[in-house]
């Protein structure tokens, strides 16, 4: 009797852990799935539902230019200049107050996004504008698929960062 025991809690056991792993397979398979829709519209999306402080949403909203980042501005936003990427695109201030910069990155197909997100991160300099700067706690390099999400903010960063994380959903 205690041999049949073991064996159905062994069974129990293993059936547990093959089920937690299929979650884990799925949570992964999710975060290499592609976001829908162009750069602009994705960083639409982030500004749309990200739950920013009234007065920084004001800021967003009204004073946000949209610029290609091409090889030439590449090291600027990216930190370097020898990344390769299909498209990318920032989101930066007309006039600029604050620093502050969101840059959505669309890889090319095969690329090892870890190693551009690293290599992001360690070149990105948060005091490229003048007279101001980023916290390194408030610099974030994430990635939903082929889609890298660099954010610098000391007022916004983490509201914008769990936005763009609510659209792998």
């Amino acid at each position: 009797m205690k041999k049949i025991i073991l064996l159905v809690m062994a069974l129990v056991t293993v059936l547990s852990l093959t089920a937690c792993a299929g979650t884990n397979e799925q949570t992964n398979d999710k975060k290499s799935a592609n976001l829908e829709g162009s750069l602009e519209e994705i960083i639409d999306k982030i500004y749309e539902t990200a739950d920013l402080e009234d007065d920084f949403r004001e800021y967003v909203e009204n004073g946000m230019m949209l610029e290609e980042v091409n090889a030439e501005r590449a090291e600027y936003f990216l930190g370097k200049s020898d990344i390769e990427f299909k498209e990318a695109l920032a989101s930066e201030p007309m006039i600029q107050p604050g620093a502050y910069s969101l840059v959505l990155v669309r890889t090319k197909e095969g690329a090892d996004i870890e190693k551009i997100k690293t290599d992001i991160k360690e070149n990105l300099n948060p005091n490229k504008w003048i007279c101001v700067g980023v916290s390194e706690e408030n610099i974030i390099v994430d990635n939903i698929g082929d889609i890298i999400f660099i954010v610098m903010s000391d007022n916004g960063a983490k509201p914008l960062h769990e936005a763009f994380l609510a659209l792998e959903k």
